[in-house]
């Protein structure tokens, strides 16, 4: 269980919005939440492997990446 604070005026939007679609607060809540947690696993992903590779890691390109994988015909 989460509890979370919200400003008024989201909370009222989300009680229109609510009220207007028969479905919960929680429910929206639960969406957003999902939908922006992916966006940021993948801002973080990204922004970990830009350290990687200005740290040096080794990277490919699509060429090496194909005869790598006997994908060059």
């Amino acid at each position: 269980m989460i509890a979370i604070r919200m400003p008024a005026e989201v909370e009222a939007r989300l009680d229109r919005l609510s009220k207007r679609t028969g479905r919960t607060k929680t429910y929206y809540i639960r969406e957003a939440v999902l939908e922006h947690l992916s966006d940021l696993e993948d801002l973080y992903l990204a922004e970990e492997e830009l350290r990687a590779i200005r740290a040096g890691a080794k990277t490919y390109s699509l060429e090496e990446m194909k005869v790598e994988l006997g994908l060059e015909n």
